[in-house]
């Protein structure tokens, strides 16, 4: 069956893709200049670029495309860099004793593959049985979001999730599921613009086969 191929495709990710760095590859000078100066030193970058392609950098619709682009990798596309943007990990006690499984399916993925520098975008789906706390539900979007706004490699992604969860949480019950399209596959080299890649990092209980296979079913149900 498609579905019992889909769970076997999860678990050989789940295993595989433990080779990858987990950190994302970061200078320890990263953060010595602010923001602005960054900004100028990309926008002269970006400009040289774009010269060195041919592009006449007089003309109104380029002359300020350097600026436009420096900014939106900075403040926008990037932004996920600087931890000072990690969202902050408020927890509650679970006072009402829900023990299910808690699923956030749908959360929007944008992000940009560290290979090319070309978009990545699609869903990722976060879930995880309480230890006595629950977070609320747009700090799991904010999650999703923050390790995705930088360069990334989509099995570190789900990784990077599901620990910042599991420590916010304080247990390790916690699994992400992303599928999402590669414009670096899509629009480039083989250019399939059908296809997307699936990953899956499954913690604690996750683990388990028949809580695996009802998460999934969380998944493929629609909303």
């Amino acid at each position: 069956m498609k579905y019992n191929k889909f769970l076997e495709d999860l678990e050989l990710i789940d295993s595989d893709h433990k080779n990858f760095s987990i950190e994302t590859p970061l200078r320890d000078d990263a953060f010595e200049i602010n923001d602005d100066e960054k900004i100028k030193i990309i926008e002269k970058n970006v400009g040289e670029i774009l010269h060195t392609l041919g592009m006449d950098m007089t003309d109104d619709s380029l002359k300020g495309t350097p600026l436009r682009v420096a900014k939106a990798y900075v403040k926008e596309l990037f932004g996920g860099l600087n931890p000072k943007n990690l969202p902050k990990g408020s927890t509650f006690e679970n006072k009402y004793k829900y023990e299910e499984m808690l699923v956030e399916k749908n959360i929007t993925v944008f992000s940009t593959c560290e290979h090319h520098l070309l978009p990545i975008y699609g869903k990722a789906h976060v879930a995880y049985f309480s230890n006595g706390n629950v977070i609320g539900l747009s700090k799991m979007n904010r999650i999703v979001d923050y390790y995705a706004r930088r360069p990334q490699v989509q099995e570190r992604l789900n990784i990077q999730i599901v620990r910042k969860l599991q420590e916010f949480l304080n247990t390790e019950d916690v699994a992400c599921v992303i599928d999402a399209k590669h414009m670096c596959v899509n629009s480039r080299g083989i250019r399939h613009i059908d296809c997307s890649t699936v990953t899956g990092e499954f913690g604690g209980k996750f683990k388990d086969k028949l809580i695996k296979r009802e998460f999934l079913d969380y998944i493929r149900n629609d909303s």
